[in-house]
C-alpha cells in the first residue's frame, strides 16, 4: 500500500515536472537569454555582423537619451496613447451593452472580436486600401456628398497618425471588450435583481455595480493600453514605412539596428523602452494598491 502510494505520488511529480519543464526551456531560450544578450549588446559598439565587438559602457545610452532625434519620436505615441481611451470607451459601452440581454448578442460579440483575429500584417493592407486616394474611405464621403473633406490620409503630416491611431483602436478594440465583458459577466447576477428590485436603471448598475467591480480590470487594460501606445510597431511600419512622421520609437529601433547596423545603439534604445514601460505598469500598480486602500 505504502508503495503504491509513493509510486503514485513519484508519477504526480514526473507529469508536474513534464508539463512544467518545457514552458520553462522555451521562455529561458526565447525571452530571458535574448535579455541577456541585448543588455551585452547595449555595452558594446557592435555592427550586427562583425566578430569584434568593442566595449564603450554606458555610452550608447547616454547617446540615446541626450540626442533630441532619438526621443521626439516619442510624440508620435501620444495619438496612440490618446487613442486607446477612445478605444477602452468603446470596448466598455459595448461590453456592458451585450452583458444585458440583446437580440442577436453572439452575433455582435463576434463582430467586436473578429479585427483581433486578423494579422497586423493583413490589417495594414487592409487599411492601406481603405486611405488610398480613390478607396473605400473616400467613396464613403463622396456619396454622402462630403468630398470638400477628402484628404491625403496618410500623407498629410496633420492626419496622418490620426490615421493610423483609428487604425490601432479597429484592431484592439476587440480584445479589451472581451476582458471587459469577461468581467462584467462573473458579477453576481442577483446583485442586479436586487438593484432591479430596489428601482435602479441600467445607468445606475452600470455607475455603482459594474464599475466597481471591474476596477481593476479597467486599470488592467489602462495599462496595457499605454505600454502598447509607447511600443506601437507594426501598423505604422506597414501602412507608411514610418515616413512623414509617423515613425515611432521600435520602428527608429529597427532602423537603428537594421538599416544603419548599429545593433549596439539599437540594443540600449530597447532597454530604455523596456525600462520606460516597467516603470509605467510600477507606477500603475502603486495607484491601483492606493485606491483599494
Amino acid at each position: 500500500m505504502f508503495k503504491k502510494k509513493l509510486s503514485r505520488d513519484a508519477e504526480k511529480r514526473l507529469i508536474i515536472f513534464s508539463f512544467t519543464i518545457l514552458p520553462v526551456i522555451l521562455l529561458l531560450v526565447f525571452s530571458y537569454y535574448p535579455l541577456v544578450k541585448m543588455l551585452q549588446y547595449s555595452v558594446s559598439d557592435w555592427n550586427g555582423y562583425s566578430p569584434n565587438k568593442t566595449f564603450v559602457g554606458l555610452d550608447n545610452y547616454k547617446t540615446v537619451l541626450t540626442t533630441p532625434t532619438y526621443f521626439t519620436v516619442f510624440k508620435t505615441s501620444l495619438y496612440y496613447f490618446i487613442a486607446t481611451f477612445f478605444q477602452l470607451g468603446i470596448a466598455l459601452l459595448f461590453a456592458t451593452i451585450l452583458s444585458f440581454k440583446v437580440k442577436f448578442a453572439n452575433f455582435w460579440k463576434g463582430i467586436l472580436f473578429f479585427p483581433y483575429l486578423l494579422n497586423g500584417v493583413a490589417i495594414g493592407f487592409i487599411f492601406l486600401y481603405f486611405y488610398k486616394g480613390g478607396g473605400t474611405l473616400d467613396t464613403v464621403l463622396r456619396g454622402l456628398g462630403l468630398e470638400n473633406q477628402i484628404r491625403l490620409w496618410l500623407g498629410d503630416r496633420s492626419i496622418n497618425n490620426i490615421s493610423l491611431a483609428f487604425t490601432s483602436v479597429w484592431r484592439y478594440t476587440g480584445f479589451n471588450f472581451l476582458i471587459f465583458l469577461g468581467a462584467i459577466q462573473s458579477v453576481n447576477p442577483e446583485i442586479y435583481e436586487a438593484a432591479e428590485m430596489d428601482g435602479a436603471n441600467r445607468w445606475d448598475e452600470f455607475r455603482y455595480i459594474i464599475l466597481p467591480s471591474i476596477r481593476n480590470i479597467i486599470f488592467l487594460n489602462i495599462i496595457l493600453g499605454v505600454s502598447g501606445s509607447l511600443s506601437v510597431f507594426d501598423i505604422p511600419y506597414i501602412m507608411t514605412g514610418g515616413s512623414n512622421g509617423t515613425t515611432t520609437f521600435v520602428i527608429q529601433t529597427i532602423d537603428t539596428a537594421f538599416k544603419y547596423n548599429k545593433v549596439g545603439l539599437a540594443s540600449a534604445m530597447a532597454i530604455i523602452l523596456l525600462l520606460i514601460v516597467i516603470v509605467v505598469t510600477v507606477l500603475q500598480r502603486l495607484l491601483t494598491t492606493e485606491r483599494k486602500n
